[in-house]
């Protein structure tokens, strides 16, 4: 487990070393202004340095909790539905030829499109929330997950059957196991999306959370404001991805699947 956090926090790490070096680089390459273009020493003195860095550091957290809460309700609603379609997939061909375009509808449509109508039926407050988050997870959640029940080999949903194993004892001995990387690769994919998601339903409905603050922000010229929200929700990201790269390491190994690469 200590290596495993160690190479977690080396991830980690070193993400947020790249980060900062592109962040550099970008504002250099396209030559943007100092008073656009902030860095990290602006963001850093934001927060710390400048006589209402109290004040700020209190705005920003604020802002990011509400953000955090509205994420949280996308994943799990997003995770939820996806985990529980995938299963139904597996059970029934009859359930996903049904689904399966209902899906793809919500996945093709853009979400922005689609908001108008979504406020309109549940209003701003946190069902709209978790109904645009849970669009923004369900479809690549759904895709990874489905694909991971059925990556067992034949041969062992064949051997279930043979003793007498009905479908759900083909689920719970073989393709929940055998699913676990796929399942992982959807929850690694779900944290930035259910971010995204939430970001955006802050801006389009509910007027709540860093994702209207930015724009907030934006239209009362505070560039180092918006710097800051940006920053500070990148930092999150990766913090909270490789939270479940450390997850998936230990749960893989409990399992018996290889080590992630």
């Amino acid at each position: 487990m200590s290596q495993r956090l160690v190479r977690a926090l080396s991830n980690t790490a070193l993400a947020l070393v790249v980060v900062i070096v592109l962040w550099f680089a970008a504002l250099w390459a396209f030559n943007i202004k100092a008073f656009i273009g902030k860095n990290p020493f602006d963001v850093y003195n934001f927060l710390f340095s400048v006589p209402a860095a109290g004040e700020n550091r209190e705005l920003v957290m604020k802002a990011l909790g509400q953000t955090m809460i509205d994420a949280s309700i996308g994943f799990v609603v997003g995770m939820f539905f996806a985990t529980l379609i995938s299963v139904l997939f597996s059970l029934s061909k009859g359930i996903e030829q049904a689904l399966m375009p209902l899906a793809m509808l919500l996945r093709s449509v853009p979400l922005i499109a689609m908001a108008p109508i979504i406020i309109l039926i549940f209003g701003r407050e946190q069902l709209s929330v978790a109904v645009m988050g849970a669009i923004v997870v369900l479809f690549p959640a759904l895709v990874n997950i489905v694909f991971g029940l059925r990556s067992a080999s034949p041969a062992m949903f064949d051997l279930v059957r043979v003793y007498g194993g009905g479908k759900l004892d083909v689920l719970r001995t073989v393709a929940f196991p055998s699913s676990l990387p796929s399942f992982f690769a959807a929850l690694k994919i779900s944290v930035p999306g259910a971010i995204t998601g939430a970001l955006l339903v802050e801006w389009l409905a509910t007027g709540q959370g860093i994702g209207y603050a930015i724009v907030s922000a934006i239209g009362r010229a505070r560039p180092s404001e918006v710097w800051t929200y940006v920053a500070l929700i990148t930092i999150v990201s990766i913090v909270l991805y490789n939270i479940v790269a450390l997850l998936e390491d230990s749960v893989l190994a409990k399992y018996g699947h290889a080590a992630r690469k």
